[in-house]
């Protein structure tokens, strides 16, 4: 518990300084350049202590259009149902994105990308409950996969 209570501290202080020392002069941030999936601004929810979860992804080319991606876990429970309730240590649902842009939510381990081609980059988060992204001691839950 001790464990956690420091990171949050250090999370809080943390990204205060970095804003702090981060931010432009003139306050304003433009985010033209990088509208990346590793650059959001959304809420983060700390993991806690429980193991934490193996994201795999396999990307494999669909025979008529796009890309279906094999989403694998471990440590960690899909709960559709509960999209928007009370966050639940050790599950929620999954963001996904495409070259940086958000597509949407993932609720299994297979879904369908019909624009997705070879060269392009895939990148699934974990997410709690309430859309807020699952944080690790090392940085956010996700993984990323080059499509084939």
């Amino acid at each position: 518990m001790r464990s956690l209570i420091l990171f949050v501290i250090g999370l809080v202080f943390g990204t205060g300084l970095g804003f702090i020392l981060g931010a432009p002069l003139d306050g304003h941030h433009d985010h033209a350049g990088h509208s990346d999936a590793g650059h959001d601004h959304s809420a983060m929810a700390a993991w806690g202590d429980a193991p934490l979860p193996v994201i795999a992804l396999q990307a494999v080319p669909d025979t008529l259009a796009g890309v279906n991606l094999n989403i694998a876990l471990s440590h960690f429970t899909m709960t559709p149902a509960q999209a928007g309730a009370a966050d639940v240590a050790g599950g929620g649902h999954a963001h996904l994105y495409l070259n940086g842009d958000k597509v949407g939510r993932v609720y299994s381990d297979w879904v369908h990308l019909p624009s997705a081609a070879s060269g392009d980059v895939i990148r699934v988060t974990l997410n709690a409950n309430s859309h807020a992204g699952w944080m690790g001691p090392n940085g956010p839950l996700a993984a990323e996969v080059t499509v084939p």
